[in-house]
């Protein structure tokens, strides 16, 4: 059938194997997982492909994604030696959208290949959907309710549109203070650049303790389950089921589109999130369509009040009267 499977080392005759595959057809699957000396040999294999991603350079989000899923498929009933045991359980999940179960081909087949295993992989075609984007005072909201070391995080996050595994990596010598930017070292292909911060943010990030080379030391995983704990807790006190909606890449998708609205510059946008292709960039032309009236406005009457209301985000419209005056999206 075009499929070759991870070469298996059990001492089992053919008979017995094909034996064991019609049983498993006909018992609950649930059943089968249950095979102690199979789950260990799974899980083993498991251990071994998380130990690959890393040292093939695999972003720590892809590998955190990849290794649940095949989990997910173990305990759920699959035989991760066996290609078309895998194919079946991905197909009766119910559950999952044509998305998650795309991801779960891709991290099979990636899998396989450690191996040097070859499949026939089905075909899920997945919906493409335009990404939830809050309300900047449901942002700042979030952002205010965290703990230090999460607002920092977040504030970061939100005024530079990188991804979280760019965050997460980066070191103190990555940021010039003084002239208030930080390099980005690209992740899943994307371009190296330098980004501006507000002085507000640069004051967040030096009140943050300097125990390591890393800024945010320790594992990105760990740190996101207190975030979601913290995210509970806040969207609860609100009473807004909204800023449960909001994860770290939901903050990127919140920038490009901002800065889209306000420039226009599908390029500058482009630049701005390190894409190789305009095309990843083009969906934030369509996410959101602002009113004329939603606006925050103020006005500044000296060069300091300017300075900052521009690092608050605010955009300057005109001067009347030596008055200068500035706009915000709400």
């Amino acid at each position: 059938m075009g499929i070759t499977a991870i070469p298996n080392t059990r001492q089992v005759c053919v008979t017995e194997t094909q034996g064991a595959k019609d049983l498993a057809r006909q018992e609950p699957r649930l059943e089968k997982a249950g095979a102690g000396a199979t789950q260990t040999e799974q899980k083993g294999k498991i251990i071994e492909y998380l130990w690959w991603m890393k040292k093939e350079g695999f972003a720590e989000s892809t590998i955190t994604r990849r290794v649940r899923l095949l989990k997910t498929l173990s305990k759920r009933g699959a035989d991760l030696l066996d290609p078309e045991s895998v194919k079946l359980t991905i197909a009766e999940q119910e559950g999952w959208n044509p998305t998650t179960k795309e991801h779960a081909v891709t991290a099979y087949t990636s899998f396989l290949k450690m191996f040097g295993g070859t499949w026939k992989p089905p075909k899920y075609n997945r919906v493409r959907k335009l990404p939830f984007i809050p309300t900047e005072q449901e942002v700042n909201e979030l952002i205010a309710g965290c703990n230090r070391k999460t607002s920092a995080f977040l504030k970061l996050l939100k005024e530079t549109g990188m991804r979280s595994g760019e965050a997460w990596s980066l070191k103190w010598t990555d940021f010039n203070f003084e002239n208030r930017t930080v390099s980005v070292t690209p992740e899943k292909g994307s371009n190296p650049r330098a980004l501006g911060i507000s002085s507000e943010l640069v004051a967040m990030l030096k009140a943050l303790p300097k125990i390591s080379q890393q800024l945010f030391p320790g594992l990105l995983r760990h740190f996101g389950r207190s975030f979601r704990r913290q995210r509970k807790r806040i969207a609860h006190k609100l009473q807004n089921p909204r800023v449960n909606c909001i994860t770290f890449h939901t903050l990127r998708h919140w920038k490009a589109t901002m800065e889209y609205h306000k420039t226009k510059d599908i390029l500058h946008v482009k630049q701005l999130l390190g894409h190789k292709s305009i095309n990843s960039t083009l969906m934030y032309t369509q996410l959101v369509s602002f009113k004329e009236d939603e606006f925050h406005s103020a006005v500044a009457k000296t060069v300091e009040d300017a300075k900052n209301l521009i690092e608050g985000g605010f955009e300057y419209v005109c001067t009347y009267n030596d008055i200068m005056l500035f706009r915000k999206r709400k």
